[in-house]
C-alpha cells in the first residue's frame, strides 16, 4: 500500500513545517496526553477495586505498571507494524484496542482479568497510538520539529490535570464500571487522531523504478543497523539509567508530604503544582531548543536538564516542610517539562527521519526495562529505611549519572556527528557525504562525467531536480 512507501520516509519529501501538520500536532498532542495521563488516571479507582476484589493496593498498582510496561515494553513490535503496514492504519486499530480494553474491564469479576484488558489490551492499543504518532510528527516538522515535539509533550502533563479529577467524578457518580466504561469510549478517540496522520505522498517515479523500490522498503521491518551508530547507543543507555530515576519522585512526593504530617488534600496538591509548571516549561523549552544557536547543541542542552532534574531530587531530599515540597515540585517540573520536551527531538536528531521508526521502538524497549525496575525498587529502599530523603537521593544520583554520560560520550564519541546540519535527510546526506570522502579524485572525474551524460540523455525526468532550488549546486 501507498502508506508503507510513506511512512518509510522517502528522500524526496520535504517536511511541511505546517498546513496540515499542526493537525497531525494536535493529533500527537492528544495521543501523548493518553498515553502518559492514562497510567496514572486509573490509580483514581484504586480504592474500589480494593473494596470490590478484597486484594491490597500493590496488587491494583500492577494495573498502571502493565500499562507502562505496555507502553515501553512493545516498542519492536510497533517499529514493525509502522514499516510494515504504515501509521494511520496501526493507529486505528491501536485505538480500537485501547477502547476495548477498557469497556471488556468494567465487565471483569476477578483483579486477573483486568491486568489482561484494562493492562495488557488497553496498554498495547496506546503503544500502537504512541510510536505511530510521533513518527508522523517528524515526518511533518523538520525546521520547526523542537517547537512541534515541546508543544505535543504538553499533552501529558494536560490530560493528567484533566483527567484525574474526570476520574474522581467518575467514580462518585458511577462506581469504577461505569468509569471503565465511559473512558474507554473517550479512548475511541485515539482513532479520530489515527484518521488525521494523512501519510506524505512520495515523489512521482516511473514504472521502472517505483516496484523496485517498494520491495526494499518492504524488507526493512525492524533496522538494526541503528546499533552501528555510536550515538544511538550512548543515547539508549543515558536513556535506561535516566528512567531509573526520572519518574520516582512524582510517584513518592505525596506520600512524602504526608508522611510530614500534611492533610491528604494539601499533599495531593503538589502533583498539581507539578503538573500545572511541567505545562508551560515543555513548550517554552521546544521553542529555545529552535533556536539557531541551540538546536545544534541540542544533545547538550538535555543534559543540562537532566542534571537539572538531578540536583533538584537532590536539594529535595532535604525538604522538611510543605513549602519545601513545594519549591521543590516548581523546580522538579520545570525541569521534568525540558526533559520531556527534548527527549525524543534529541533521537530524531541522532538517528535521523529514515532509522527513527526502527530507534525509538528499540530505545522504548531498553526504558520499559528501566521502568520496571525503578519505582518499585525505590519502593523497596523506603521499606528499609523507612526516609523518603535516601529515595530521593538515589533517583537524583541515577539521573545525574544519566546527564554525564551522555554529554561526555557525545562530546568525545560523536562530537563531530552533532556538528552536521539536522535536516530531514540526515541520515541519507551522511552515507553519501562518507561515500564523497572515500573517493579518488579519478572517480571523482568519472562520475562528474556520468552525471553530465544522464542530465542531457534524460532532461525531463530529471526537470524537477535541477530546477529545485535545495538541491542546486
Amino acid at each position: 500500500m501507498g502508506a508503507v512507501v510513506a511512512d518509510d520516509g522517502p528522500s524526496g519529501v520535504k517536511a511541511p513545517d505546517g498546513g496540515w501538520g499542526w493537525a497531525v500536532l494536535l493529533g500527537c498532542f492528544i495521543i501523548t496526553g493518553f498515553s502518559y495521563a492514562f497510567p496514572k488516571a486509573v490509580s483514581v479507582f484504586f480504592k474500589e477495586l480494593i473494596r470490590e476484589f478484597g486484594v491490597g493496593y500493590s496488587d491494583t498498582a500492577w494495573i498502571s505498571s502493565i500499562l507502562l510496561a505496555m507502553l515501553y515494553g512493545t516498542g519492536p513490535l510497533c517499529s514493525v507494524c509502522v514499516n510494515r503496514f504504515g501509521c494511520r492504519p496501526v493507529m486505528l486499530v491501536g485505538g480500537l484496542f485501547a477502547s476495548m480494553g477498557m469497556v471488556i474491564a468494567s465487565f471483569c469479576t476477578s483483579i486477573v482479568q483486568i491486568y489482561l484488558t484494562a493492562g495488557v489490551i488497553t496498554g498495547l492499543g496506546l503503544a500502537l497510538n504512541f510510536q505511530p504518532s510521533l513518527i508522523m510528527l517528524n515526518r511533518y516538522f523538520d525546521k520547526r520539529r523542537p517547537l512541534a515535539n515541546g508543544l505535543s509533550a504538553a499533552g501529558s502533563p494536560v490530560f493528567l490535570c484533566a483527567l484525574s479529577p474526570l476520574g474522581q467524578i467518575l467514580q462518585h457518580e458511577y462506581g469504577w464500571r461505569g468509569g471503565f466504561l465511559i473512558l474507554g469510549g473517550m479512548l475511541l478517540n485515539c482513532c479520530v487522531c489515527g484518521a488525521l496522520m494523512r501519510p506524505l505522498e512520495p515523489p512521482k517515479k516511473s514504472e521502472a523504478t517505483k516496484e523496485p523500490d517498494e520491495k526494499k522498503v518492504k524488507k526493512k521491518l525492524l533496522d538494526f543497523s541503528v546499533f552501528k551508530d555510536g550515538g544511538f547507543v550512548i543515547y539508549t543507555l543515558a536513556a535506561s539509567i535516566m528512567v531509573l530515576g526520572l519518574f520516582v519522585p512524582p510517584v513518592f512526593v505525596v506520600s512524602y508530604a504526608k508522611d510530614l504530617g500534611y492533610p491528604d488534600t494539601k499533599a495531593a496538591f503538589l502533583l498539581t503544582i507539578l503538573g500545572f509548571i511541567d505545562m508551560f516549561a515543555r513548550p517554552i523549552c521546544g521553542m529555545v531548543a529552535g533556536l539557531k544557536w541551540v538546536r545544534p547543541r541540542c544533545v547538550y542542552l538535555f543534559s543540562f536538564a537532566m542534571i537539572f532534574n538531578g540536583f533538584t531530587d537532590l536539594m529535595g531530599s532535604m525538604s522538611v516542610d510543605y513549602g519545601g515540597l513545594v519549591v521543590f515540585c516548581i523546580f522538579f517540573g520545570i525541569s521534568y517539562g525540558m526533559v520531556g520536551a527534548l527527549q525524543f527531538e534529541v533521537l530524531m536528531a541522532i538517528v535521523g527521519t529514515q532509522k527513527f521508526s526502527s530507534a525509538i521502538g528499540l530505545v522504548l524497549l531498553a526504558e520499559a526495562m528501566a521502568v520496571l525496575i525503578g519505582p518499585p525498587s525505590a519502593g523497596k529502599l523506603w521499606d528499609k529505611t523507612g526516609r523518603y530523603m535516601f529515595v530521593f537521593i538515589i533517583a537524583g544520583i541515577e539521573v545525574t549519572t544519566s546527564a554525564f554520560v551522555l554529554a561526555l560520550g557525545n562530546f568525545f564519541c560523536i562530537k563531530k556527528k552533532s556538528e552536521e546540519p539536522h535536516t530531514k535527510e540526515e541520515a541519507a546526506e551522511r552515507e553519501e557525504l562518507n561515500k564523497a570522502e572515500d573517493k579518488t579524485p579519478e572517480d571523482a572525474k568519472v562520475d562528474s562525467i556520468e552525471v553530465e551524460q544522464f542530465l542531457k540523455d534524460e532532461p525531463e525526468k530529471n526537470g524537477e531536480v535541477v530546477t529545485n532550488p535545495e538541491t542546486c549546486v
